[in-house]
């Protein structure tokens, strides 16, 4: 059941392993991080498969001098790398003291020192911009600064060595512009231009202007603010919105590169980008297409829009594409000599503009320090398990070292197995993937979900009508959708906003042909967990019943007469009966749960999994009992629980996979005349 919050706090937390230093050691090692002498004396067996994903990923790229700088992603440290080019190795690494991935990279006009800023948890009074002195690689990085905001998702450094920094990433608290200055050590907030915005996500600093881009994602919708683009007079802090009405009409301005006398500009929405006169800002050029990562050679201007890199010619004004290959996600895009160099999922990738033709540096292969991930989606199936990453899907098959890595652009945010294939709900606007292993093809897309509905959620199997069923949200809109993919003919079938509005569907579980959807409303007014029964055939609703919860649906799953929900963060349980369609018993799950969960069903027992312990609900007397205790599974994206045709349930405690057989207490139970 995959979400669209992450759940990281736990694995950070010293419960079960004794400090922060301690998961700090698991994570690095792949070893358990709970105590197994926590665990009663009845417990189920419980198997540790080794760490479920490991690699390294990345989530920014930056060329200074010779040499790419590559900040990771979902890595425990976040780590900075310097690949250099004419050698094609790694040649430097530095660790940071707080944050889980680093979006943002920027470095002085000299050259001399790079900046880094992390994504986090909260606010935690550690810092999230760090400075590396590249003059002395050996020595680490240094926390510099801590803006008022929990994450960093671009920074700028202007020509006197200024730090500005973009970010958010707090519903209830709007981005600001920040400022670090290395000479007073000070940091300093500009304010907030925009009091209806989401998120900011790129700024760009002359030595006159400093550029704030932002917009409504990763929760907008519902009267957020759209694409505004600020430009701030640095003597006197003043700003205007100077966004050219041709892109006005987008979501979120993602991209800002100062090239030579002009103002890159990437917008999430329109199709367009714009290159904005840096001395008048009222004269502009239209580029049509979308792009992010702003890079000129000459009367070149490359970016990014994905699956490729682009040219556009500001004297012909034409567009070329330079990179026609699926590299997965790019995350860096620079100029070296007369090369454009990306940085994606996997490589660093040296493209020749004239020829369109790249030469690709595995960067596993370069030396890059990979370690076991924060995963995803999770599912069971034909002897297989498979756990989602960062642009991978790990494959565990029988055997301690029988672990392969499948590419996969994105991230395979939940999953099921069917017949031998796996199916998956991809991130980012990825729709719905599949994996043969018979065939050997990697995953790839065999249905598409509305535009907009980009953040799969939840995926499940349709046996009688022969239906792959998929819930999504739309991060920038609000609402969701849902989906029914046929393998058979290849067919999908969607609905955008099939509870409301604004519920996204979290959840999706299915009996009889019948598919169920969870709602969860991130927003502080209206229904936030309607429950809707939905006939996948007709594409149709047929009841719904709100459960009365005082937030969104978590997961759901049906046992025999009873569809079982679990709500967020007030952690409650309700049971529908759905023959009667009436709410038959509310429960509290807060002993076992704070927010996000997943649910399961095995041997006829329904079982679930939250940040800290994995438990059972009674079919009978629904009473919830703690199945593993202390299990602090290490997700990016909520926990996951999963079961095989054996009755096997799998889930991660700290990094590693693990199996879980509960068969001797369903047995008990059932001699006891509970279950049924």
């Amino acid at each position: 059941m995959a979400n669209a919050t992450f759940n990281r706090r736990r694995l950070l937390q010293a419960s079960g392993a004794g400090s922060l230093a301690a998961v700090f050691a698991a994570l690095a090692d792949g070893t358990a991080m709970a105590d197994p002498g926590r665990l009663a004396a009845d417990s189920p067996a419980v198997a540790d498969l080794g760490p479920a994903v490991v690699q390294f990923s990345l989530m920014s790229s930056l060329l200074v001098g010779d040499t790419v700088y590559i900040g990771s992603r979902n890595l425990n440290p976040a780590r900075i790398v310097g690949f250099h080019l004419p050698t094609g190795t790694i040649t430097a690494r530095t660790d940071l003291g707080s944050g889980y991935s680093i979006q943002a990279l920027a470095a002085d006009a000299t050259g001399r020192y790079l900046y880094a800023g992390v994504l986090r948890d909260g606010i935690d009074g550690k810092p999230n911009i760090y400075r590396w002195d590249l003059g002395t690689p050996d020595l680490p990085a240094v926390g510099v600064a801590e803006t008022g905001d929990r994450d960093i998702r671009a920074l700028a450094v202007a020509p006197d060595g200024r730090v500005y920094a973009a970010g958010g990433g707090q519903t209830t608290n709007p981005p600001a512009l920040w400022e670090y200055d290395p000479g007073t050590g000070a940091t300093t907030s500009w304010g907030v231009p925009d009091p209806g915005a989401t998120i900011a996500q790129a700024i760009a600093a002359t030595a006159s202007t400093v550029y704030f881009g932002t917009g409504s994602t990763l929760g907008g919708g519902s009267g957020s603010s759209p694409a505004r683009l600020f430009a701030f007079d640095r003597a006197t802090r003043m700003s205007a919105n100077i966004l050219p009405a041709d892109v006005a009409t987008g979501v979120s301005v993602t991209s800002l590169n100062v090239l030579d006398g002009q103002l890159g500009v990437g917008v999430k929405g329109p199709g367009k980008s714009v290159l904005i006169n840096l001395s008048d800002h009222t004269d502009y050029t239209v580029i049509p297409k979308t792009g992010v990562m702003f890079r000129q050679l000459g009367n070149q201007v490359f970016f990014v829009k994905e699956p490729g890199v682009w040219a556009y010619n500001t004297g012909t004004k034409k567009i070329t594409q330079i990179l026609t290959e699926d590299v997965g996600a790019i995350w860096g895009l620079d100029v070296f000599g007369s090369q454009a160099v990306a940085g994606s999922s996997y490589d660093v990738i040296s493209i020749n503009p004239a020829t369109a033709t790249a030469l690709k540096y595995d960067l596993a292969g370069a030396g890059a320090p990979g370690g076991p991930q924060l995963c995803m989606g999770l599912a069971a199936g034909a002897g297989d398990v498979y756990v989602g990453g960062t642009g991978t899907i790990a494959r565990h098959q029988a055997g301690p070292a029988a672990v392969s890595y499948l590419r996969a652009t994105g991230e395979a945010k939940d999953a099921v197995v069917v017949g031998g294939i796996l199916y998956t709900g991809q991130y980012n606007s990825r729709g719905i993937y599949a994996y043969d292993p018979a065939t050997g093809q990697l995953p790839h897309q065999v249905a598409a979900l509305p535009a907009g509905q980009n953040r799969p959620l939840d995926i499940c199997w349709d046996a009688t009508n022969g239906l792959v069923l998929a819930g999504a949200q739309n991060d920038t809109g609000g609402g969701g959708c849902f989906a029914a993919y046929n393998p058979a003919t290849g067919q999908v079938t969607t609905k955008v906003n099939p509870i409301d509005t604004l519920q996204m569907v979290r959840a999706v579980a299915t009996k009889d042909g019948v598919a169920y959807l969870g709602g969860d409303n991130i927003y502080g007014t209206g229904p936030r967990s309607t429950v809707v029964a939905w006939d996948p055939t007709t594409n149709q609703e047929l009841w719904r019943l709100d459960p009365g919860q005082t937030s969104g649906v978590a997961a759901l799953a049906i046992q025999g007469r009873y569809l079982y929900g679990m709500s967020r963060r007030a952690a409650g349980l309700f049971v529908i009966d759905l023959e009667t369609r009436a709410l038959v018993h509310t429960g509290d799950l807060r002993s076992v749960c704070t927010d996000f969960g997943a649910l399961t069903v095995s041997r006829g027992m329904v079982y679930g999994v939250s940040d800290t312990t994995v438990f059972r609900i009674d079919p009978a007397t629904f009473a919830v009992s703690v199945v593993v205790a202390g299990i602090n599974g290490g997700w990016y994206s909520g926990p996951h629980i999963t079961a095989d045709e054996q009755g096997a349930l799998y889930t991660l405690r700290g990094p590693n996979l693990v199996r879980i057989d509960d068969g001797a207490a369903v047995q008990g139970l059932r001699r006891q005349g509970s279950g049924r």
